[in-house]
Formats: C-alpha cells, sequence, structure tokens
C-alpha cells in the first residue's frame, strides 16, 4: 500500500493503537485484543524486543485483512530499512530524522516524524513529509502549532485517554497514537474506536 492510501485510512481512522510488546507472542496477542474490537491500525515500537520480527509476525497475520501494521520508535536509516523489509506500511520517529524520512520515501512508505517547535515542523515539511507527530499531546500545543501551520496533519501521541481523546480531535488532531490506555487488557478498546470515529 503506497503512502498516500495509508494516510487516507489514517485521515478515516484517526485511532493508532501503539504496542510496546515484550515480545512476538505478546505483540500477537495484543494484537489480536486490539483488532477484535476494531482497532484498524496498529503501530509496533522498534523498543519491542525482537521487533522486526514480530513486526513480520503482525504483517504475515495481516496481509490479506484491512488492518495496517507500522513501525514505531524508528531512530535511524538502518532501522527503517529494517522495518519496511519486515512488512511496515508506515514508520514513526520521535524527532525529525532526515535519513529515516529519506529511507522510507525511497520506498514509498508513509513516514511520521514527530515535532514538539514550529522550526521542527518547517524541517519536516522541508523533506516532504504528509503527517508529524506531536508528543506529548497537548490541545494547547496544537492549537499553538495549528496557526502557523493550518494545512498541516498532526498526529498526537503521549498521554492520549478516554477523557481527552475528543477534544484533542475538535482541536484539529488528525489522528490519535494510544498506548498503554488503549492497549493494556481491560480497556475499553470499542469505546475508544466509536470516540474517535467520524461516523
Amino acid at each position: 500500500m503506497y503512502r498516500s492510501a495509508v494516510f487516507r485510512r489514517m485521515d478515516e481512522l484517526r485511532l493508532v493503537a501503539v504496542i510496546r510488546a515484550t515480545g512476538v507472542e505478546d505483540a500477537l496477542q495484543t494484537a489480536e485484543r486490539l483488532t477484535a474490537g476494531g482497532v484498524k491500525l496498529l503501530e509496533l515500537t522498534f523498543t519491542t524486543p525482537f521487533a522486526h520480527a514480530a513486526l513480520a509476525a503482525l504483517t504475515k497475520a495481516y496481509k490479506d485483512t484491512d488492518v495496517i501494521v507500522g513501525a514505531g520508535t524508528v531512530l535511524d536509516a538502518a532501522s527503517a530499512r529494517l522495518a519496511i523489509l519486515s512488512g511496515a506500511q508506515f514508520i514513526v520517529s520521535p524527532g525529525v530524522i532526515e535519513e529515516v524520512v529519506k529511507t522510507a520515501h525511497l520506498n514509498s512508505v508513509a513516514v511520521i516524524p514527530g515535532v514538539a517547535t514550529a522550526t521542527e515542523v518547517i524541517k519536516a515539511l522541508e523533506l516532504g513529509v504528509d503527517y508529524v507527530k506531536l508528543f506529548p499531546a497537548s490541545a494547547e500545543a496544537l492549537t499553538a502549532l495549528k496557526g502557523p501551520f493550518p494545512n498541516v496533519k498532526f498526529m498526537l501521541t503521549g498521554g492520549v485517554t478516554e477523557n481527552n481523546a475528543a477534544l484533542l480531535l475538535s482541536k484539529g488532531a488528525s489522528a490519535l497514537g494510544a498506548g498503554s490506555n488503549l492497549t493494556a487488557e481491560g480497556a475499553d478498546i470499542r469505546k475508544w474506536v466509536t470516540l474517535t470515529s467520524k461516523n
């Protein structure tokens, strides 16, 4: 799936589950629970032990479905390349790392670099990105950055909860990345999907 198609799906679904797993089996079990609840966008962080193997297992498990699997916390070109070879359909990094963006773009893979300031947003735009990640999630920070950058698409992560998801979307977030508040056992996954749905 080309990066434009991935971003279209992100615009539609607006909820990315950020999976920080202990290994391959944990990643698969967490993904199974999330997808059963209706989540369609899965981001496996590269802090996961044997992340490339876990990512390959996830992409294989959801190959013939409408679930999109990506890699998060990607810090360098080698990791980006490994993620892509393992099947990642999108790449998320904590900062604007030029070599990560270029590696993704060379392979027609969607990439979302992290930003916190206007200068970082400008750098990301100069590299031709379609989305940026704002971390930690803050309605105030989003409002401040949407002023000079009204057409930039922001995915907010870090501290996204059931209580602030609707507010962040109303302030202009294009998508939300939710970690343990969504992925932990016992989380009301269907409620999250409903909260973030455009319907």
